[in-house]
């Protein structure tokens, strides 16, 4: 079944993890936990929909280039609701 989400892992050591991902619109990255502190970097001006592990709902708006953070332990699926185009950001896990 296609989610509408697909990633590339980019590099990956011991130290880091480095994935992009593509969301198509109407896509979903599935509810996940993240197991390692994060920094997300969006590669478009976009919006997405984060809904958490408790049920809350979030509108995450995301700016070209501007990152930001979450710790280990964030658990949530990702989703582009109302974009035409893909939301894409690329994801780096501090793996140690």
């Amino acid at each position: 079944m296609s989610t509408g989400a697909h990633s590339r892992v980019q590099l990956e050591n011991e130290h880091f993890r480095v994935t992009e991902w593509t969301i198509d619109p109407g896509g979903v990255i599935p509810m996940h936990r993240h197991d390692f502190e994060y920094v997300v970097v969006p590669m478009v001006t976009d919006t997405m929909h984060v809904v958490t592990a408790a049920g809350e709902e979030i509108v995450a708006e995301l700016v070209a280039g501007e990152s930001y953070t979450r710790p280990a332990g964030s658990e949530h699926q990702v989703e582009n609701r109302t974009s035409d185009s893909p939301v894409v950001f690329v994801e780096v896990e501090k793996l140690a």
